[in-house]
C-alpha cells in the first residue's frame, strides 16, 4: 500500500468570518467568498470574473504601487476600491472585464492584446501613515509571515488600519504587546484608542500596571503617561508598587514634570518636595485650580498604607492634601495604635489593603525585605529553587531579632502582642511571550505568632520562565 505524502496541501475547508462561510486556502483568493459576491452583486460586476482581475496601479501618498488581485482581496479597502472601479469605470464593467480576460486564455491565438491596467486611488488623512511604513504594509500583502521593522511599528499599524488588512493588523499588536517599553507606552496606548483596538489599550495597561513604579516612575517618560491611562492603572487591584509612600512619590513626580514641561531630568525627591511646599502655602495644592482636576488621581492612593511618621511629616509639610484628608488619615492610626493594630477602617482586602512588594529579577536566588507597621514587624521574602521555580511568603518577626533595627522602626512603636491575627493574599506576575501570567492565593486568614509554624504564612509557589517577576504582598490587620 502506498503511504500518503504528509507534506502533500491538504483540500481542508477553513472558516472565514464570523458566520458558516468557507472556502478552499489552496485557492489564490483569501477573503471572504460571500461577502465579495454580496458586493459584486451591488455593484453589478460579474462574481466569478471578478476572481481573475488584471493588475492593478494603485496611488496614495504621491507614490504609485503595482498589484496583483489575490493580494488586493487581503486588503478590505482595496478590495472595495477594486470592485468600485470595476462598477464606475466603464458603462459596461463585466463585457470591459471579458476582454481583458480574453487576452490571457490560453489557445490558438499567438499574439495576445495587452492588458488594460486599472488605476485606483487611495487618500490617507493619518499623519501617522508615512509611505516607508505603508510601502511595508503593502509589501506584506505578498509575505504569509508578517515581516516588520520594529523602529517603524506605529506606522505600519496605521497603514494596516487604513488598509483594513487584518492579519498584519493582528501581528502588529502581538509584536507591540511584547516590546513596550517607557518611551513607547503613550504612542502605542494612544494608537489603541485612535483605533479601537480594545486588546492593544489593555496590554498598555496591564503593563503600565507593573513598571508604573519601578520602571517608568525613574525616567522622564513619566510625564508622557496620558491622565485617564494613570487613573485606571490607579484604580486597578493589580498594581504593583514597594510601598504606598513610593507610589505617592511616582504620582507627585509625574503632577511636577505636567508642571514643570522644560525640566528634562528626573528631580531628587527634594527638588519634588520643595516645588509643592513653595506653591501650596496659602491652600493646599488639591483645593487650587490647578489640583481640583487631579483629585481623582489621589482618591486612588491609598493613603491609610502610609505609616512611618518621617513620611506623614513630609506630608504636612508640603502642604499638597486638604486638611481634613489628613486629618482622617491621623486618626485612622491612632485608633489602630490604641486598638493594638485592629484597622477598624479597612474592610476590603482587594480594594484596601496595605501594599508592599518585592521585585524579584535574574540575579536573585533570595530577597526580602523588612517591613513594620502599628509596631509588629514582618518579612516578605522571594525564593528561587531552580530555573523555572519559585515561592513567596511572609512571616513575623521579633523586633530584638531584627539585625538594623533603626532602619525598620525608628521613632516607631512596638507591639509585643504574642498573636497578631491577619487576612493576606500573596500575587505574582510576569511577562512571558507577549502574556502576562498571574499567581495568586486565596485571601487567607491567619494568627501570626512568634514561633515556627505560626509566624510564617502560606507560601505561593509557581513555575514559569518569565523574570522579573512582581510579587505582591496584600494584607489587613482585622478585628481582633
Amino acid at each position: 500500500m502506498k503511504m500518503p505524502n504528509p507534506d502533500r496541501a491538504r483540500l481542508e475547508r477553513q472558516m472565514a468570518g464570523s458566520t458558516n462561510r468557507w472556502r478552499f486556502p489552496t485557492k489564490p483568493f483569501s477573503g471572504d467568498l460571500l461577502g465579495l459576491s454580496q458586493r459584486c452583486k451591488a455593484l453589478n460586476v460579474h462574481f466569478d470574473k471578478a476572481l481573475k482581475n488584471p493588475d492593478v496601479i494603485l496611488e496614495c501618498l504621491g507614490s504609485r504601487w503595482e498589484l496583483h488581485q489575490p493580494q488586493l482581496f487581503q486588503s478590505g479597502t482595496l478590495s472595495k476600491l477594486y470592485l468600485m472601479a470595476l462598477a464606475q469605470g466603464t458603462e459596461n464593467p463585466t463585457k470591459e472585464l471579458e476582454n481583458l480576460l480574453r487576452a490571457q486564455l490560453p489557445g490558438k491565438i499567438k499574439k495576445r492584446a495587452p492588458v488594460k491596467k486599472m488605476f485606483i486611488s487611495l487618500k490617507i488623512n493619518d499623519p501617522v501613515v508615512t509611505k516607508v511604513a505603508f510601502s511595508t504594509a503593502l509589501k506584506n500583502l505578498y509575505l504569509s509571515e508578517a515581516e516588520i521593522h520594529t523602529d517603524d511599528m506605529l506606522g505600519v499599524l496605521a497603514s494596516a488600519h487604513v488598509l483594513q488588512f487584518s492579519r498584519l493588523f493582528e501581528r502588529c499588536v502581538a509584536i507591540i504587546t511584547k516590546g513596550l517599553t517607557p518611551s513607547t507606552i503613550k504612542s502605542f496606548y494612544l494608537a489603541g484608542c485612535k483605533y479601537k483596538e480594545e486588546q492593544l489599550t489593555t496590554a498598555c495597561e496591564k503593563w503600565l500596571e507593573m513598571n508604573l513604579v519601578p520602571l517608568v516612575g525613574t525616567q522622564i517618560h513619566l510625564r508622557k503617561i496620558p491622565q485617564d491611562l494613570l487613573h485606571r492603572v490607579l484604580q486597578s487591584p493589580r498594581l504593583f508598587t514597594f510601598n504606598e509612600f513610593h507610589l505617592l512619590k511616582t504620582l507627585l513626580l509625574w503632577v511636577f514634570l505636567q508642571l514643570n514641561p522644560t525640566v528634562q531630568t528626573v528631580p531628587m525627591e527634594e527638588t519634588v518636595l520643595a516645588f509643592f511646599t513653595r506653591v501650596s502655602r496659602n491652600a493646599s495644592f488639591l483645593d487650587q485650580v490647578t489640583g481640583q482636576s487631579l483629585v481623582p488621581l489621589f482618591l486612588s492612593l491609598r493613603l491609610h498604607g502610609i505609616v512611618k511618621s518621617k513620611n506623614l511629616k513630609k506630608l504636612r509639610h508640603i502642604n499638597f492634601f486638604p486638611e481634613s484628608w489628613l486629618i482622617r488619615v491621623t486618626a485612622n492610626h491612632y485608633h489602630a495604635l490604641e486598638s493594638g493594630g485592629d484597622m477598624a477602617h479597612v474592610k476590603d482586602l482587594t480594594t484596601q489593603a496595605v501594599r508592599f512588594g518585592l521585585l524579584f529579577s535574574q540575579e536573585y536566588t533570595t530577597h526580602s525585605e523588612m517591613i513594620a507597621i502599628y509596631g509588629f514587624f514582618f518579612e516578605i521574602k522571594g525564593i528561587k529553587h531552580d530555573t523555572t521555580s519559585y515561592s513567596f511568603y511572609m512571616q513575623r518577626v521579633r523586633h530584638s531579632d531584627l539585625e538594623f533595627p533603626s532602619s525598620v522602626w525608628e521613632h516607631g512603636p512596638v507591639n509585643l502582642r504574642a498573636e497578631r491575627l491577619v487576612k493576606y493574599e500573596i500575587g505574582a506576575q510576569t511577562l512571558v511571550d507577549g502574556k502576562w501570567q498571574e499567581f495568586r492565593t486565596n485571601q487567607i486568614t491567619q494568627k501570626f505568632g512568634f514561633s515556627k509554624p505560626s509566624c510564617k504564612s502560606h507560601a505561593l509557589k509557581i513555575d514559569t520562565v518569565g523574570i522579573p517577576i512582581y510579587a505582591s504582598f496584600s494584607f489587613i490587620f482585622p478585628m481582633s
